[in-house]
């Protein structure tokens, strides 16, 4: 019996699947459990759009993530903050500031948790490098930091 999974099921398949089962095994347990639908040819035609839909959106996706991270290469980002004499900072510099940073500065809106840097927090003045995770098809970009002493005025 061809069955079509509404969830992952262990040693089975992922949700979406088209897989074929014993009729007893799909009638049994996978139906009555919500794990799985029965495959009719209506149904098959539903999850090859449904499948559909999700690659153009996975490619749209995809495309604006490579956009993005041809912006970003190379970019350099001032971060100005609060330091002692000494070059150590009062708090410390993360990848939210180094967000608000690039917004402020390249007018380019990246959400925080897709920054990486090396270090959690930066604590000290000073160049560091940022990773910035734009899409798991492709490598991360770089982006460098400029961790400088806030000018009074």
């Amino acid at each position: 019996m061809e069955i079509i999974l509404k969830q992952d099921v262990q040693n089975l398949g992922y949700a979406d699947d088209l897989v074929k089962v014993k009729d007893g095994y799909a009638r049994n347990y996978l139906i009555p459990q919500g794990l799985a639908e029965l495959a009719t040819p209506a149904k098959k035609k539903m999850l090859a759009e449904t499948l559909k839909q999700r690659a153009f959106k996975a490619e749209k996706i995809r495309k604006e993530a490579e956009f993005m991270a041809g912006k970003i290469e190379g970019l350099e980002v001032t971060i100005p903050t609060k330091a002692s004499e000494k070059g150590t900072i009062f708090g410390s510099v993360t990848s939210i500031a180094v967000a608000n940073a690039l917004k402020e500065q390249h007018d380019i809106d990246i959400d925080r948790r897709k920054i990486v840097m090396h270090e959690d927090h930066i604590k000290e003045l000073g160049d560091y490098t940022a990773l910035v995770n734009l899409h798991k098809d492709f490598n991360k970009v770089s982006l460098k930091l400029h961790v400088v002493a806030e000018t009074e005025e």
